[in-house]
């Protein structure tokens, strides 16, 4: 049970480096296009957005791929199963419960799904924030429908 744990933590570090690349690298995108003064305010805001959350996606698909690779590598899982599939349904927490570990693994899809969660809900953090600021200066520049005067 310790090499489980010993095996789920180190992945999920990895995760975690992983999503606070990409996390770094998409605020800075972010950023930069949420700087930018714009003709078309409401075009501007969802294409950050979208592009924003195109990235985070990227890095759980990453996050997977980790999940899949460490199944193959220890042998978490029954011979012949398919790895990324195994890894989806646990770090996204579905469960549908048609492949399960082997028995001296089990401990790995519960960390799994930990970890989905918590990159997912650190994902929508910086969704919620990417929104935010970018709203914030859409306001300050004046963009039509973004000024507080727009809003009585």
């Amino acid at each position: 049970m310790t090499f489980q744990l010993l095996v789920g933590s180190i992945v999920s570090v990895i995760n975690i480096m992983i999503h606070a690349l990409v996390t770094v690298g998409a605020i800075g995108i972010a950023r930069t296009a949420g700087l930018r003064h714009t003709a078309r305010p409401r075009l501007h805001l969802m294409a950050v957005m979208v592009a924003t959350a195109a990235v985070l996606m990227v890095a759980h698909m990453l996050e997977v791929f980790v999940w899949a690779s460490a199944y193959g590598i220890v042998g978490a899982a029954p011979a012949g199963s398919d790895l990324l599939y195994f890894a989806f349904v646990n770090y996204t927490t579905l469960g549908y419960g048609d492949i399960t570990p082997v028995q001296e693994w089990r401990l790995k899809g519960p960390m799994t799904a930990m970890n989905g969660i918590l990159m997912f809900g650190w994902s929508t953090a910086v969704l919620f924030e990417v929104l935010r600021r970018t709203i914030k200066h859409l306001a300050a520049i004046g963009a039509s429908g973004f000024s507080p005067a727009d809003r009585s």
